[in-house]
C-alpha cells in the first residue's frame, strides 16, 4: 500500500492506495509546523488503524510540500515509523511533466503533481482550478507541458480578512448561494463571496483559453474542498476530483519506484 501525503498551507491531506491502485482511505489534518513527527505519527497512525488500515501494510510513501519545514517532519516519519525512505517531490523526481516556466524551483510541488494527474485523467490540454489556501489556475499545452498559471488569494483567506478587517463584519459560512442580492448582511456577504469568485473563476479561465487556446476546445478541472460549490455553475469548470493532488502523488510514485 502506498501513502501519499499533500502537506498544504492550511492542510495536510494523506491518502492511502491499495495494490490496484485505489483510494482505499484518506484524511485531512490541520497544517501545523511546530507539531512534532512524534505527534504526527501518533495522530495518523490512530487515524489508519480507526479505518481498519495496518501501516505495517506500507511498502511506500510519497510526499508534497509548499511548507518546508514540515518535509522534514514527514520524512523523518516515514523512516521513523514505517522504516520506509519517502519520495519527496522537487528537482530531479520524474513526473511526466515537461515544466516551461522561467524558474520551475518557485512553482509549489502540489501543482506539478496535479498537473500530472490532470494529464493522465483528463488528457491534455487543460486547466487546474485549485481551491486551496490560494485559488490557483494552472496550465498545461496541448503538448502536455505545465507553461504557467495564474495565483490568487483564496476564497477563506478573503472570507478572514474581510471579517478580521472591518468592526461590523461577522463570520460568515462559505456556501453555494441562489440570488445575487442578499436582504441582509450576511445573505449580502455569501453573495459577494460565492458569486464575486464564481465570476473570478470563469473570467480567468476565459481569459487564459483566449490567450493560450485562441478559443479552441480546452478542458478545466477543479480540486479543493471549495471547487463542490462552484462545478455546477461555472460556465467553463467541467470536471471535478477533490483527490487530484493524491491521485497525481500515487502517478508520480509510480514513475519513480520502478
Amino acid at each position: 500500500m502506498i501513502f501519499a501525503v499533500d502537506i498544504g498551507n492550511t492542510n495536510i491531506v494523506f491518502g492511502i492506495f491499495d495494490k490496484q491502485g485505489n483510494l482505499a482511505g484518506n484524511c485531512r489534518l490541520t497544517t501545523d509546523s511546530m507539531r512534532t513527527t512524534d505527534e504526527y505519527a501518533a495522530t495518523i497512525m490512530l487515524l489508519l488503524k480507526n479505518r481498519g488500515i495496518d501501516f505495517d501494510q506500507l511498502s511506500g510513501m510519497v510526499i508534497s510540500s509548499v511548507v518546508p519545514p514540515l518535509v522534514y517532519t514527514f520524512t523523518k516519519l516515514a523512516r521513523k515509523y514505517f522504516d520506509i525512505e519517502p519520495i519527496v517531490i522537487g528537482p530531479g523526481i520524474k513526473t511526466g511533466v515537461p515544466v516551461k516556466f522561467e524558474n520551475p524551483k518557485e512553482i509549489g510541488a502540489d501543482r506539478i503533481v496535479n498537473a500530472a494527474a490532470a494529464i493522465k485523467y483528463y488528457k491534455a490540454p487543460c486547466i487546474v482550478v485549485d481551491f486551496g489556501t490560494a485559488t490557483t489556475f494552472d496550465v498545461v499545452n496541448r503538448k502536455g507541458e505545465y507553461i504557467g498559471g495564474v495565483i490568487s488569494p483564496g476564497i477563506k483567506l478573503s472570507v478572514n480578512a474581510l471579517h478580521s478587517k472591518t468592526a461590523k463584519l461577522p463570520e460568515i459560512e462559505i456556501e453555494k448561494c441562489r440570488k445575487v442580492v442578499g436582504n441582509s448582511t450576511t445573505s449580502s456577504m455569501k453573495s459577494g463571496v460565492y458569486f464575486g469568485y464564481l465570476s473570478m473563476i470563469d473570467g480567468i479561465i476565459e481569459k487564459i483559453i483566449q490567450e493560450q487556446f485562441e478559443g479552441s476546445s480546452v478542458k478545466a478541472v477543479a480540486t479543493g474542498g471549495l471547487g463542490s460549490i462552484y462545478i455546477d455553475e461555472s460556465k467553463y469548470i467541467q470536471e471535478y476530483e477533490p483527490n487530484l493532488t493524491l491521485y497525481g502523488l500515487r502517478l508520480i510514485y509510480e514513475k519513480n519506484s520502478a
